[in-house]
């Protein structure tokens, strides 16, 4: 079967994208790695240039340095046409070749990652995809890829929940949206003419709860995203505010007031039953549960300034964990629990910082004056945040190992409270 070279048929970005991204900090010592253009049968011309979105999800970790395909000596599409002395000598590390095929589904996309030293494929496989689904596919693949060669799960196939608002006062139009983790394909969950905000993601990633301002007064939703049909689930006098889903998936901790003062609470999905967690005169909010489901830690200013404190999900005694600083908030786990990113102030700016919570040393991710909103990728590796820039609301992301960095904004408006999703399966 003879192939074609497939070289931008149509931009990474389609003029629908509506976030941008900007790589603005790499890691130093990123790899080089080769991703040949994908050789496609005729008939599986695809609507998209494969290797470039597997290349720029490689590069938006830090970890990987993309070879321009102007540099390329040649373009293999099959392993007898690979002459691994010649990547050598270009110096890379590794090397990504492969082909697309018609199907009757629309396309099958195989790929082979080789160790160019060595001579020996790392890694490879068969995938079929809808035409619709070729950008999400070399997402998959640019996952496989990062995994082999770093040992950790790759978030290229993942999504983010972020809020945005454009206009003020009567012409204000506040909306959540959902896109691809590189910014590409954003959805509307819903839009609405009064404030939206903290969304939080299900464990499965196929509902989201939030806030919304819409009756004038603060009510917790939980929508499903592929059917848009949602459910109050508190909308009690006062505040209903900071949704966060238990690891499990069955429980709902919230901030609520309708006793008085804000204070912690869980509300079982199934039973509908709602217990009081805290029972505090000062104010508890920004619940967060621990990658195990045992322990919540939430935000209290209980010892005269706002601090992250943890107790058993069952509620009870509260332990402080934060130890430096004036103010602490708006606190989550990593995935694998060992660290806390959180809001910090330093020296009258906000920013985000991640707590060992065993040795209570805070290490700081960001450098702005009011970064605000933290959440971890769902592998551990990086965290995104709203920031400012330029006096617009932006995001923002920072490696949690330092180094590799990158900028989101949207083509107008303001962009804040982003939440990242859990692994897609």
């Amino acid at each position: 079967m003879k192939f074609f070279l497939v070289i931008c048929l149509l931009p990474i970005y389609s003029a629908s994208a509506q976030l941008t991204i900007e790589i603005t900090g790499g890691v130093e010592a990123a790899q080089p790695i080769a991703i040949v253009p994908f050789g496609a049968a005729e008939g599986g011309i695809p609507p998209v240039d494969m290797a470039a979105i597997i290349g720029a999800d490689l590069a938006r970790t830090g970890h990987f340095r993309p070879m321009p395909t102007r540099d390329m000596l040649d373009m293999p599409t099959t392993r007898e046409e690979v002459d691994f002395r010649d990547w050598s000598l270009l110096g890379m590390n590794n090397l990504v070749i492969g082909r697309i095929e018609p199907d009757p589904t629309g396309y099958r996309v195989s790929f082979s990652l080789f160790d160019v030293f060595r001579g020996t494929e790392l890694a490879g496989s068969s995938l079929v995809s809808t035409k619709s689904g070729m950008r999400q596919t070399a997402h998959r693949i640019a996952d496989d890829i990062y995994e082999k060669l770093t040992g950790q799960p790759g978030v290229a196939a993942t999504r983010i929940a972020y809020i945005t608002s454009t206009g003020s006062g009567d012409n204000l139009t506040v909306t959540l949206r959902v896109a691809d983790a590189d910014g590409y394909n954003p959805q509307t969950i819903v839009s609405s003419a009064e404030p939206l905000m903290s969304p939080a993601w299900s464990p499965d990633g196929r509902r989201l709860a939030y806030v919304s301002f819409e009756n004038k007064r603060a009510a917790i939703y939980i929508q499903e995203l592929s059917s848009g049909r949602r459910e109050l689930v508190a909308g009690h006098p006062g505040i209903n505010g900071s949704p966060a889903f238990s690891p499990d998936g069955t429980r709902l901790a919230m901030t609520l007031s309708k006793d008085g003062n804000p204070d912690i609470y869980s509300l079982n999905l199934l039973s509908r039953e709602l217990t009081r967690l805290t029972d505090h005169y000062a104010i508890d909010t920004e619940p967060s549960w621990s990658p195990d489901g045992q322990s919540i830690i939430f935000t209290s200013d209980r010892g005269g300034s706002p601090q992250i404190y943890r107790m058993a999900a069952t509620g009870g005694a509260a332990e402080r964990i934060s130890r430096e600083g004036n103010y602490n908030g708006r606190a989550s786990y990593a995935p694998d629990g060992r660290s806390i990113v959180m809001v910090t102030r330093v020296n009258g700016a906000f920013r985000i910082g991640v707590l060992d919570p065993a040795r209570g040393v805070t290490r700081l991710l960001s450098r702005g004056d009011l970064d605000e909103s933290p959440s971890f990728a769902p592998n551990g590796a990086m965290v995104i945040y709203a920031a400012i820039h330029g006096g617009r609301g932006v995001l923002e992301t920072a490696s949690v190992e330092g180094g590799g960095s990158q900028r989101l904004t949207q083509d107008s408006g303001q962009v804040r409270e982003p939440a990242w999703s859990p692994l897609r399966r």
